[in-house]
């Protein structure tokens, strides 16, 4: 089975470059431009990861980390930070909020991919591995 992918930032540029190089991985990638496209589309059709911005208008990447920890579906729904705010504070925001990888840019498509595999790898049932 395909893996799916939600790619939320509202930096085109940045989302065409994310969905390409996943898409060449052979996932199946769909994009949102801000935190409460990002939770309309979480909700339609589950993903198996959600790599996501900070710094974006409506709803921020933050609060929609928080959103996604505290509903019941998507506490455990793995989550990429990818953005350019590094300082240590907002870190320690991600990080504190339930994120599972913090990834800050400026970054390399390898180490995009490398972190992607492992959270997909990290998330497969025993069932998913054996077929």
């Amino acid at each position: 089975m395909t893996k799916r992918v939600l790619v939320v930032d509202d930096e085109v540029a940045t989302v065409k470059m994310v969905q390409l190089a996943l898409e060449g991985e052979g996932l199946d990638v769909t994009t949102a431009t801000n935190g409460a496209e990002c939770l309309l589309q979480v909700n339609a059709s589950r993903p198996d990861l959600v790599i996501l911005d900070v710094a974006m208008p409506v709803l921020d990447g933050f609060e929609t980390l928080r959103a996604l920890r505290q509903h019941e579906g998507t506490t455990d729904l793995p989550v990429i930070m990818l953005t350019a705010r590094a300082a240590d504070e907002d870190v320690l925001r991600g990080w504190s909020t339930g994120v599972d990888l913090y990834l800050t840019k400026p970054f390399t498509i390898e180490e995009l991919l490398i972190a992607t595999r492992r959270m997909l790898v990290a998330t497969e049932t025993p069932a998913e591995d054996s077929g």
